[in-house]
């Protein structure tokens, strides 16, 4: 019977082709995933933890879209060809278009900080953290602005924090190790 529609078969599969690309991502799988995800890390050996941030931060580099996914890929290598502004440009792009995709929001707030945009990069940083509270780079990045404000005590808080969700993360245990000193005094 197909044979007197020889493009029955055709439509068919283009049509089971394009529901798959237009089915929304399952965000609640996503979101189990990353909560399974950091309770390994939390609890990871040295050795291990290196493996599952990359499975983290490749989970929440998904934004669900491939022109979001390519915006962001863009900002990111715009940024580090040196391009801030073309960076900046690209990000803002992806936050307009994908407001609830934190980690547009958490990209664009790096470049602004680079650009000396303190206040916007904190705006940012904010807006990622409240999309994605569990996000230790952007705590991470957060405490660095709080130095860069002259706010030792609260970036320490927010090194602790980021410490509490990623223990083996190299960077915020620098940042303890530098200000713990002028944070909890000086051993006699």
């Amino acid at each position: 019977m197909l044979a007197n529609f020889p493009k029955l078969k055709a439509i068919v599969a283009a049509t089971a082709a394009a529901s798959v690309l237009f089915l929304p991502r399952d965000g609640a799988a996503q979101q189990i995933s990353a909560e399974v995800l950091l309770q390994d890390l939390a609890q990871s050996e040295v050795s291990e933890a290196a493996a599952i941030d990359r499975e983290l931060q490749a989970l929440w580099d998904r934004s669900g879209s491939p022109a979001m996914d390519l915006l962001l890929r863009r900002g990111r290598n715009a940024m580090e060809r040196g391009d801030l502004q073309e960076a900046a440009e690209h990000l803002t792009a992806l936050t307009d278009h994908a407001p609830l995709f934190a980690r547009g929001w958490y990209e664009r707030a790096r470049v602004y900080f680079a650009l000396e945009l303190y206040g916007p990069s904190v705006a940012d940083l904010e807006r990622a953290l409240a999309l994605n509270p569990q996000d230790y780079n952007a705590i991470y990045a957060l405490g660095a602005l709080f130095e860069q404000f002259r706010r030792p005590e609260r970036a320490y808080a927010a090194y602790l924090r980021a410490k509490a969700i990623h223990p083996h993360h190299e960077e915020v245990s620098s940042a303890l190790k530098r200000l713990r000193s002028s944070i909890e005094g000086r051993e006699l």
